[in-house]
């Protein structure tokens, strides 16, 4: 079944909630865990799965994704069928750009009908989690569904945000509703919702079908969860997948995340350094690939003062250098400088990051190339930093990648 498959992957969104981290690059490619890109999640699931030919559709701002794909991901080969492709906008359906998710998809539907493929798996390159693929597969193949939406319970209160469903017994889905007003809580449980994870499996001939259909109608979106999907409920096989119950070989840690703004991306960070991780990072048969780099090794070392660096329950990457100065709680991408008598709190540094000496740093996310001036302090005070910077909900500091001081 896995050689019948073909997956998309969809990468195009402006993120603009995560703005300003987004405002030079696409949101599944913007920093995660100090040496990862968000994307790498959605791709490493698709490589342990044994899923081998993908799609990337791509669109705004996608350089920085399209470079992190050609340097970390060019690992498949393309002489017995195997690819990673990105695919930007190319407007064969019109003149306009990807107008939602099923419109991305329609607009390369002629790579699909080449493809000879036999199911379609729909992903979104922007979350951060594990799931084997082909366990999802296997319950769609055995359900005999023509389409099979992977699902999660969730808070009621947070339910809102996404596309609510309900299931009968033997797990076919009765009901989609998008983004409702007052979700409906499950049957055993009402404190809890089931929601879609926007993971979709379609039998290839049911997707064509309904995406041509769904480009004619003048008063669609072109949106899986607000057309296509309500459309199909009762009238096709659709069936909810139970996310962290797979009987694949990743461990079901049930962890997911959308980092789709400053405060839940600052978050799933700061869940990596828990004292248990909810998602673990170091299983070694479900490791996450990315393009690493070749830097030296992470060095701590006393400063131009004597004073020795410090470093505490922290990650940092290579070519990091703690000169003297301290870290606590926090990730260092690769290159980092830290300097005498400099503090890093609770803090996020993307790379080449230099932090002067005595500066102080707390709950702040720093963008790429960015230099802090000896003595500087940001994350003290949030009336003050919200003047130069972008200040979230929760009161993380986000300073812009390559802001002059």
């Amino acid at each position: 079944m896995l050689d019948k498959t073909l997956s998309i992957i969809l990468a195009g969104g402006a993120g603009s909630r995560l703005h300003p981290l987004t405002a030079e690059r696409a949101k599944p490619s913007v920093p995660f865990g100090g040496k990862y890109r968000i994307i790498d999640f959605t791709l490493s699931n698709c490589l342990h799965s044994g899923l081998r030919r993908i799609l990337v559709l791509t669109q705004y701002k996608s350089h920085s994704l399209q470079k992190h794909l050609r340097d970390g991901w060019s690992i498949f080969n393309p002489e017995v069928s195997e690819y990673i492709t990105p695919v930007p906008p190319q407007m064969r359906t019109g003149n306009s750009w990807y107008a939602g998710t099923a419109d991305a998809i329609m607009q390369n539907l002629y790579l699909l009908e080449r493809s000879h493929a036999a199911y379609v798996l729909v992903l979104s390159g922007d979350h951060i989690y594990r799931m084997d693929y082909a366990a999802l597969l296997h319950f769609h193949q055995e359900q005999g569904a023509e389409l099979t939406i992977a699902c999660m319970r969730v808070p009621l209160e947070e339910a809102r945000g996404f596309g609510v469903m309900s299931v009968d017994p033997s797990q076919r889905v009765v009901e989609f509703r998008e983004k409702p007003a007052n979700p409906q809580a499950l049957p055993d449980d009402s404190q809890h919702a089931l929601v879609s994870m926007g993971i979709y499996v379609f039998d290839m001939d049911l997707l064509c079908r309904e995406l041509k259909f769904d480009h004619e109608l003048a008063e669609s979106r072109h949106d899986f969860g607000k057309d296509i999907i309500p459309r199909l409920i009762g009238r096709q096989r659709v069936f909810a997948y139970r996310f962290g119950g797979e009987k694949g070989r990743v461990t079901p840690d049930r962890y997911w995340r959308d980092v789709g703004t400053v405060d839940s991306y600052y978050t799933a960070n700061m869940d990596l350094l828990l004292p248990v991780p909810p998602i673990n990072l170091y299983q070694r048969d479900w490791p996450i690939r990315t393009y690493p780099g070749q830097y030296p090794p992470a060095r701590m070392a006393p400063g131009h003062s004597g004073r020795p660096g410090q470093f505490d329950n922290s990650l940092i990457c290579g070519g990091a250098v703690i000169m003297g100065g301290t870290v606590r709680h926090s990730i260092l991408s690769a290159q980092v400088r830290v300097d005498d008598d400099a503090r890093v709190e609770d803090s996020i540094l993307f790379k080449g990051v230099q932090v002067g000496a005595g500066a102080v740093l707390k709950r702040c996310i720093i963008d790429k190339y960015v230099s802090v001036p000896s003595g500087e302090k940001i994350g003290i005070d949030p009336v003050a930093d919200a003047v130069r910077f972008t200040v979230s909900e929760s009161g993380v500091t986000v300073v812009p990648k390559g802001y002059r001081f």
